[in-house]
């Protein structure tokens, strides 16, 4: 493989597809998938174990539709830098984790909190946003050379994985950075 050529290919035109790249046989990337996918196997059995449906039903979606898509990687073997690129969402969960830890352990009022919050929001965008964003644009691109039934589960996953992402980022908008109109009335009464 003539590395210089890849790297200088415009970042639509870099074949995600196959499953050889950056290692002998993608051998890393199966084996990051496989993870993935045992990842969230996991987390559904302790949801649906130890939590109430209606408060992980969105999340339980939300692994579902990544599962679904995952899988299809995983089994045919193909869109493996594809499903490597998605992984580039997790790193923003640590941020999201440790904000869950925090309001947990109810320290919603210190500065670690604060900063996490901002971090939190800047890894939002560029690993989640952004990434999702590159994503549709490559699924798009490259339409006609992904089979129409590989193609459409990928668009409806895209579809609604990024609706959610945008809920979430809302909903983590209003309660880290924009308080209520009652939030700053109760302030000023104490």
């Amino acid at each position: 493989m003539n590395v210089t050529a890849e790297v200088s290919k415009p970042i639509d035109k870099v074949d995600t597809r196959s499953a050889d790249r950056h290692t002998a046989n993608g051998c890393a990337q199966e084996v990051t998938k496989g993870l993935d996918l045992g990842y969230f196997l996991h987390d559904i059995v302790d949801m649906i174990t130890h939590q109430k449906l209606q408060k992980s039903w969105e999340l339980l979606f939300h692994h579902i539709v990544v599962m679904t898509c995952f899988g299809i990687s995983v089994f045919l073997g193909r869109y493996v830098g594809f499903a490597v690129v998605a992984l580039l969402v997790e790193i923003n969960s640590i941020f999201l984790h440790l904000r869950q830890v925090l309001l947990l352990a109810n320290l919603s009022q210190t500065t670690l909190y604060r900063l996490n919050s901002m971090v939190n929001l800047g890894t939002y965008v560029v690993f989640r946003i952004l990434t999702l964003a590159w994503m549709t644009r490559w699924l798009v691109l490259n339409r006609d050379n992904v089979p129409l039934l590989s193609y459409t589960i990928g668009s409806l996953g895209m579809a609604i994985i990024t609706v959610m992402n945008i809920v979430l980022f809302g909903r983590l908008l209003r309660s880290d950075f924009l308080k209520s109109s009652r939030e700053v009335k109760r302030e000023k009464d104490k």
